[in-house]
């Protein structure tokens, strides 16, 4: 590059000077001319050495290894936490059904996972939670005195919560409630042979918004009674949270 500024120069010096024995050109013509070939010499220098610095700092491949990186570090932000739980009864357990993952439909992504039958959130942040139990109730019964001292059938379902924020670590005592839904299902009748009537089905689903804490748990609670009636087929009781 320096050699051809220098004959660039040169055969400017030469031509100008050529000139000059022919004809009548004024100095400062010829200064400017010489001035403006130096300047782009020195720009077209300048851009070849920072081209060739640019190669050697980045090495060969990196602009495709940082193209890779950055699609794999925006993938990673686009999968939402998110946790869908399927129920099945489970004769030990006397307060919820036995919340299963991975299993049909049931999954968990994000940080989200079920421990000791509880969601356990992953981090700060807005999450969705919902819940559905699904029963078969008999809406008869062949005990006259049951029916009349309790005519309706009721269900309930609740999804607790226990947060550090609540000031107590003891995880016995600081449950408490966000979620609570009691529906009535029917009124009983007394039979002669209630076998005869058949079931009515129910479910009880509930769902709202909450802002929660990293380390927070969720967990479901029923009536122990209603328990050996729950509906535990794919799609009929299930417990899910997901990030918003």
């Amino acid at each position: 590059m320096e050699e051809e500024c220098k004959v660039l120069l040169d055969a400017t010096v030469d031509t100008e000077a050529r000139k000059g024995t022919t004809q009548s050109v004024k100095a400062s013509s010829k200064l400017t001319t010489i001035l403006l070939t130096f300047t782009l010499c020195l720009a077209a220098a300048a851009t070849a050495a920072v081209s060739v610095f640019n190669r050697h700092a980045k090495g060969p491949g990196q602009d495709e290894d940082n193209f890779d990186l950055h699609h794999t570090l925006r993938q990673i932000s686009n999968v939402r936490a998110a946790i869908h739980l399927q129920g099945e009864y489970n004769p030990d357990m006397k307060t919820s059904v036995e919340w299963k993952n991975q299993v049909d439909q049931s999954h968990s992504q994000g940080g989200l996972k079920l421990d000791n039958n509880e969601i356990v959130i992953p981090r700060n942040g807005l999450y969705f939670i919902y819940s559905q139990a699904s029963f078969r109730v008999s809406c008869s019964s062949s005990d006259a005195d049951d029916t009349t001292s309790k005519p309706l059938v009721h269900l309930s379902h609740t999804v607790q919560r226990w947060s550090r924020t609540y000031g107590d670590n003891d995880a016995n005592n600081t449950y408490e409630t966000i979620l609570h839904s009691i529906r009535t299902v029917c009124q009983q009748a007394a039979s002669s042979s209630p076998d005869d009537e058949g079931s009515w089905f129910s479910a009880v689903y509930m769902g709202a918004v909450f802002n929660l804490n990293g380390g927070d748990r969720l967990k479901t609670v029923m009536e122990e009674k209603m328990l050996p009636n729950l509906e535990d087929e794919p799609g009929k009781t299930f417990f899910g949270v997901f990030a918003l």
